[in-house]
């Protein structure tokens, strides 16, 4: 490959961060107590969170793997039940069910929006199966109303992992105004971020009070002699994580904003490059983050884009290979499998195989940028496919 196009000025940082971080930080340390039971800030953020989503009842807990996973233990998953899950999707989609000793069932996806196929899910809905798993996939929300009316048809209820999708609308919307439980993630990469940290939004208090007190020992919030009420873990997030979370959740909107104005133009710039298919927007989803900028390159193969991907983060772009599908790591068979083989499961999910393949993504501080970096960004791309 030719070294001839760069970058040439440098994308936004991220974390992103400033002195509101500092002053948070210095905040949580100052008040004496840094943990959530003693301390307020953990308190304020769910308050402010909750608000921010439309919904009354947020619990913030470690991580996203563990959100998924208490939200699914809430709603009664466990051994014996089956979870069905995108199948492509970052592991934790899958292994926070099969944790619990649940099945995760995958299914396919959309091949244009990368998010679960409602159809797919249908024909997977059996006897056992206790969650229906949608990933709003890169910020874009998975097609909610048929998924609503599976569940209220089905009588299985929706988790969402919205691990993607802060801020995110459908129809008007907010996460938290569907209906169901949602689950997301402050993790580094995330678009909003303490390094690490997860959030469940709960539609109603009966179940944000078990979340609570699943999420803290099996202790409730008063308890004083150790009457631990039922099983749970240390799921519980300290205080400085919880301010630093208030600062980034302040700045979001103005970022959506931003990288809802820069894709259409990295979108249409990228379309314009032979062999690559920009991922796809459902208009009804009316408000897209854009955790990632994602696209496929139909025909390539897996070591053609990975070399390709290393070519881009030489040049400045922050390139990464897209999730492989869930049922093509080993982890996904130690536990909880279904009782299927890798081909039967690739022969039901060939979006997602392909996908597997051929798709790459960039990270949303890449949006951040100016619309003069879209074109730059979008030149080092159409440089690099062109050597490959």
């Amino acid at each position: 490959m030719s070294n001839d196009v760069r970058l040439g000025s440098e994308l936004p940082a991220w974390p992103s961060y400033g002195d509101e971080e500092r002053e948070a930080l210095i905040r949580a340390l100052e008040q004496g107590q840094w943990w959530r039971i003693g301390g307020g800030e953990v308190d304020a953020f769910e308050a402010e969170f909750a608000a921010a989503h439309g919904s009354e009842h947020a619990l913030a807990v470690t991580n996203g793997t563990h959100a998924l996973e208490l939200a699914l233990e809430v709603l009664g998953v466990g051994a014996g039940s089956e979870v069905i899950v995108p199948a492509f999707t970052f592991i934790s989609s899958s292994q926070a069910a099969q944790r619990l000793g649940a099945v995760a069932i995958p299914v396919d996806v959309d091949p244009d929006t990368y998010c679960i196929d409602p159809s797919a899910v249908e024909a997977a809905i059996g006897p056992r199966t206790r969650a229906i798993m949608p990933v709003h996939m890169a910020g874009q929300m998975c097609d909610m109303d048929a998924l609503d009316k599976l569940s209220a048809d089905s009588g299985v209820p929706l988790i969402q992992d919205a691990a993607h999708a802060h801020g995110a609308r459908w129809r008007g919307k907010r996460v938290g105004e569907l209906g169901s439980v949602a689950a997301f993630s402050f993790q580094n990469g995330k678009l909003m971020t303490a390094g690490e940290g997860g959030a469940v939004l709960f539609p109603d208090a009966e179940m944000y009070e078990q979340g609570f007190v699943r999420h803290s020992c099996g202790r409730p919030r008063t308890d004083r002699g150790y009457f631990h009420r039922t099983s749970g873990s240390n799921f519980r997030l300290n205080e400085f994580s919880a301010s630093v979370l208030r600062a980034q959740l302040a700045r979001l909107e103005d970022q959506i904003t931003t990288r809802e104005q820069r894709w259409p133009v990295l979108g249409r710039l990228l379309a314009e490059i032979p062999g690559v298919v920009p991922q796809s927007r459902d208009d009804r989803g009316d408000r897209n983050p854009h955790y990632m900028a994602m696209f496929r390159v139909p025909g390539i193969t897996e070591e053609r884009r990975a070399r390709v991907v290393d070519v881009l983060v030489e040049r400045g772009v922050p390139a990464f290979v897209a999730f492989r599908a869930v049922y093509r790591t080993d982890a996904f068979w130690e536990a909880a499998a279904p009782d299927l083989t890798v081909d039967e499961l690739a022969r039901r999910c060939p979006h997602s195989e392909a996908l597997t393949r051929d798709c790459v993504w960039l990270h949303h501080r890449v949006l951040l940028g100016s619309e003069a970096q879209m074109h730059e960004v979008a030149a080092v791309v159409a440089d690099v496919l062109a050597d490959a």
